[in-house]
């Protein structure tokens, strides 16, 4: 991203900003200081709802950890690397479906999930560099 490291950092350890750039992003309740609840639907005619709940968050190391409970439960870990004039998101996820739905259909249709998760993704990826940009 052509982006500060800080900015980039800044932007994605603040759920209330998500809907402002990442479309599949439908609504972000704060629970609290550290949880959010979060609604998100891709191409699939489905929405999933999750809390995200910091666990680790350290802007010195541009490293940030949250855990996910609800229709997605596992965790999301995201390192911001400062380049010499960008910065690059490294985003890993670990999670188990709950949807019973999702779950059932997962044994056939998880390359199509799989593309929907991946769309989403792009998506987010061009709309944060989008917000981001000067």
């Amino acid at each position: 991203m052509h982006a500060p490291a800080g900015d980039v950092f800044d932007v994605v350890t603040d759920p209330g900003t998500y809907p402002l750039w990442w479309p599949d992003i439908h609504g972000v309740g704060r629970i609290d200081d550290d949880t959010a609840e979060v609604v998100c639907r891709s191409v699939l005619p489905y929405a999933l709802t999750f809390r995200l709940h910091k666990a680790e968050q350290d802007a010195g190391l541009g490293r940030m950890m949250v855990g996910m409970t609800g229709d997605l439960e596992g965790f999301c870990r995201s390192t911001v690397v400062a380049g010499r004039r960008s910065a690059t998101l490294e985003i890993t996820q670990d999670v188990i479906v709950n949807k019973p739905l999702l779950r059932a259909l997962a044994p056939v249709a998880r390359p199509v999930f799989r593309a929907n998760h991946a769309a989403m993704m792009w998506r987010g990826q061009r709309g944060l560099r989008n917000f981001l940009r000067p």
